[in-house]
């Protein structure tokens, strides 16, 4: 595969100047690992299915990366190959990066729950040499799928299954055969090692406005971003990080593959997200940090109040993807006994802005944090011009983890000659650069000439003791231009009338025309695999009168 990260040549330097490439790749790290603390577990997985809890130390996870490279080389994986993967979080999703990035061989994790449409698009745009699937999981059949696309894509070259049998078993090909033993195995792992600005990884956006694009990175940006996100956080090598997110998503795989090893700490990885086993886990395990979406903090307080069972190691909860209702930090905070940080960030830069372990609790659900070390961000209008401090604008970032480029698209990078990317995203800025998002530029409403604050909205339903979930959309009127529905998820057992909303809003001194104008309830949300809503299926929804 040819790559073209444009956008990390023109910013080498002064990266590298000011400290924030480290000119290191995760083989450095997990030598180091191996080096300093052989010992040490470095991976527990949890697999739900089986009932199985497997653990690793760190000399274990580098000799079977340095098996599983070298059995990659002799299935025909080179330097620059792109080997995809639909893995849950399994220990073969740690060990087969481990084992790429061992001959620069370039990953890509790809969401278990994506279909033939996602991977087909994905696996023929990003040309996939290998991919990996587990047989089965949470029943349905991974194996068939792959094997109904490899025709279509020629590419692709091999398909592995994990758990499959056969001349195609993951484990009998990667792992049984002590492939680092081979005569040649040290001159494959040598010639191939890669270096800080080779892609590493590449990733597909998750689609909250249409196609996904390949997001490209380096060690070096990964890497940018990890260090900086762990010292905001004061994590070190004595944590223990729980990762149930997935990590085919940018926030398991940066924060739960990458930056344990990094910090030369724990990782705990969860394949199925079961509240009272991650409890469990949590107690078991000493878990000190994990990240994830809104939902999953409240199902964890639910569990911890339900249950009776404390979780005192549990020091720190990094809450991002959405906006977190006041509450649940109150409760949460009460609860768990655990500190809520609320964050922002993409798959193209990782974490962007995440707020202080030393704020007040009210910042994480007034704002998404400030700029981390290494960050710059702007707040502009149509014209590019800077906006005053509390104005609504565009947010766009320069940072030392911006990505490379999206695949075989620079004219979609989005970025300027200045080292400017458009984020996508509305925005506001406080007095002490603290950020709220304010929903994503395409999301503005603008009805008979008035630009409808969304988000705002939003957020003022969110406060109704019925409301879930809320998005609100816009429609076509032949009159306004356009008009604003607001799609609800109730809680369970709750409803939501339109009356009770418009009386719900005019409570809250909203201007009449800021009101939506349509109420859609539904049982859930079109999303993405990281629990984004997908505003725009609700408006082709809208607009093809399917809701």
């Amino acid at each position: 595969m040819e790559f073209d990260p444009v956008l990390l040549p023109p910013r080498r330097d002064h990266s590298v100047k000011l400290g924030h490439w480290h000119e290191r790749t995760i083989n450095d790290e997990l030598d180091a690992c191996a080096a300093g603390y052989p010992d040490k577990v470095a991976l527990t997985a949890v697999r739900a299915d089986a009932g199985q809890t497997q653990r690793f130390t760190y000399a274990e996870v580098a000799r079977l990366a340095d098996r599983m490279a070298v059995g990659l080389a002799k299935l025909g994986v080179g330097r620059n190959d792109v080997v995809a993967m639909q893995l849950p979080n399994w220990w073969q999703f740690t060990l087969l990066y481990l084992a790429c990035s061992r001959i620069g061989a370039v990953i890509n994790p790809l969401m278990h729950i994506f279909r033939e449409r996602e991977l087909s698009f994905m696996l023929r745009h990003g040309e996939a040499k290998l991919l990996v699937v587990p047989k089965v999981f949470r029943g349905f059949d991974h194996e068939t799928m792959a094997r109904g696309l490899q025709s279509e894509l020629p590419s692709l070259q091999r398909i592995l299954v994990v758990g499959g049998g056969g001349e195609d078993d993951f484990e009998a090909l990667l792992v049984q055969p002590e492939w680092e033993k081979a005569p040649d195995a040290q001159q494959i792992l040598a010639r191939s090692r890669p270096g800080p600005d080779d892609i590493t990884q590449l990733i597909y956006t998750s689609g909250t406005t249409g196609e996904p694009k390949g997001v490209m990175h380096s060690a070096n940006t990964l890497m940018a971003n990890i260090v900086a996100y762990a010292e905001r956080l004061r994590l070190n090598q004595d944590d223990v990080v729980l990762m149930a997110s997935p990590m085919a998503h940018q926030t398991g795989f940066m924060y739960g593959l990458m930056m344990p090893i990094m910090l030369r700490a724990s990782a705990v990885i969860q394949d199925v997200w079961e509240p009272r086993r991650a409890v469990d886990l949590v107690r078991s395990e000493g878990v000190s940090f994990t990240m994830a979406s809104t939902p999953f903090l409240a199902d964890l307080t639910r569990t911890v109040q339900e249950s009776g069972l404390q979780v005192p190691s549990l020091r720190t909860f990094l809450c991002a993807g959405a906006p977190i209702p006041g509450a649940l930090v109150e409760q949460a905070r009460k609860t768990l006994g655990t500190k809520i940080v609320s964050a922002w960030g993409m798959s193209e830069n990782g974490a962007v802005t995440l707020i202080r372990l030393d704020d007040d609790d009210e910042r994480a659900f007034t704002t998404d944090g400030c700029p981390l070390p290494g960050v710059e961000l702007k707040i502009i209008d149509v014209d590019g011009s800077t906006l005053p401090t509390g104005e609504v604008g565009k947010l766009v970032v320069r940072a030392c983890s911006n990505f490379g480029g999206y695949l075989k698209r620079p004219h979609l990078n989005g970025t300027d000659a200045d080292g400017w990317f458009d984020s996508g995203d509305l925005a506001h800025m406080d007095a002490q650069g603290y950020i709220r998002i304010s929903g994503r530029s395409k999301d503005v409403i603008i009805r008979g000439g008035e630009n409808i604050p969304v988000f705002e909205i939003e957020a003022l339903l969110y406060k109704h003791p019925s409301v879930a979930q809320v998005a609100i959309v816009a429609y076509a009127d032949e009159r306004l231009g356009e008009r604003a529905c607001a799609v609800v998820v109730p809680k369970p057992g709750q409803g939501l009338e339109f009356g009770a909303m418009q009386d719900f809003l005019k409570s809250q001194k909203v201007a009449l025309q800021y009101i939506p104008e349509r109420l859609v309830v539904r049982e859930a949300m079109p999303a993405t695999p990281s629990g984004k809503i997908q505003k725009f299926r609700l408006r082709d929804m809208l607009r093809d009168g399917q809701i």
